[in-house]
């Protein structure tokens, strides 16, 4: 596919291209309509992994380590990192609608509290800006940074990288395009180190192990981390934005529909399916993923894949 390190990012001079397919396709089958708003449902599917992991966090209590770190590594890296996708849906406000705030928000709180670190305020305040400014530098959160690209190149540069996302991930918006701290922030960190108390103080330190490290390790070195790049990493010139259609949807709220969640981030994720249904010539042909493992393997083994990947474009073509 490509045979040399990448040393810089790729320039694009146009539009973004959801703005354009979204006027494209609402002209055609204004249809589209219809699907957009919210789908309670998607709190069901919460409340289940959240209990999961209560319960798998009582059950770890007196574990062995080899088993303790198993457990960790599948069901809680697994499940934990379902639920860090499941905020970017509570983050669109597409569970309970945007004229119920206060419930999406407490959903928001409590899907966040076995992920053990506070991050459903700070990455909803940050991800509009993704949508708003894709892949404009010092804007778009989701973009690497240079230092990044740089020194993640080679293969186990990449390893590392991918082992590093939970961190990257995080803390690269703060950093870069700090915002003030909200008391929504103050609230959701009160919730999270509370809880983290809460496990500890009755369940002791394998339980809070299970639950923190499962963060970790699951948005790290995991096969469903493969979505981090998948989504927006150039595997083909001339396309920044990649749908993933395969099982692993069924336990991340449809997030591998990535190329119709941006063309219509009002749309919840249940219903995500139906876009590319209703409009399949938009989509059809555009190129995708079938495998997140097979993204991660790509990425590492691919001489010119790496945190160059990534499609920059300036401020001026934003869908502002």
């Amino acid at each position: 596919m490509f045979k040399q390190h990448r040393d810089d990012f790729f320039w694009e001079y146009s539009d973004e291209p959801h703005a354009t397919r979204r006027r494209q396709i609402l002209a055609k089958y204004p249809q589209m309509k219809k699907l957009m708003g919210y789908d309670w449902r998607t709190a069901i599917q919460f409340t289940v992994t959240v209990l999961t992991q209560i319960f798998m966090a009582y059950m770890v209590r007196n574990s062995s380590w080899t088993e303790l770190i198993i457990l960790t590594y599948v069901v809680s890296g697994t499940l934990n990192h379902s639920l860090s996708v499941g905020l970017h849906e509570i983050s669109h406000n597409l569970v309970f609608g945007a004229h119920r705030p206060v419930a999406n928000r407490i959903l928001g709180y409590f899907a966040n509290l076995p992920m053990g670190v506070p991050a459903f305020i700070t990455f909803k305040k940050y991800h509009r800006d993704h949508h708003k400014y894709l892949g404009v530098d010092q804007y778009d959160p989701d973009l690497p940074t240079r230092f990044e690209a740089k020194m993640f190149q080679s293969s186990i540069g990449k390893i590392i990288y991918i082992a590093l996302l939970p961190l990257t991930y995080s803390l690269r918006p703060i950093l870069v395009m700090p915002k003030p701290m909200s008391s929504l922030e103050l609230v959701n960190w009160c919730w999270a180190l509370s809880f983290d108390f809460l496990i500890y103080y009755f369940l002791g330190f394998n339980s809070l192990f299970y639950l923190l490290a499962g963060t970790l390790l699951g948005l790290g070195l995991h096969p469903i981390s493969g979505h981090f790049l998948a989504e927006h990493y150039v595997f083909i010139k001339g396309y920044e934005t990649y749908s993933y259609y395969g099982p692993l949807n069924f336990i991340t709220f449809n997030v591998g529909y990535h190329n119709e969640h941006h063309d219509f981030p009002n749309i919840p994720c249940y219903r995500l399916a139906e876009v590319r249904k209703i409009a399949p010539e938009f989509y059809d042909n555009l190129p995708c993923h079938h495998s997140w493992i097979k993204v991660l393997y790509d990425f590492i083994v691919c001489p010119e894949m790496g945190p160059y990947a990534r499609t920059l474009r300036d401020y001026k073509y934003t869908s502002e």
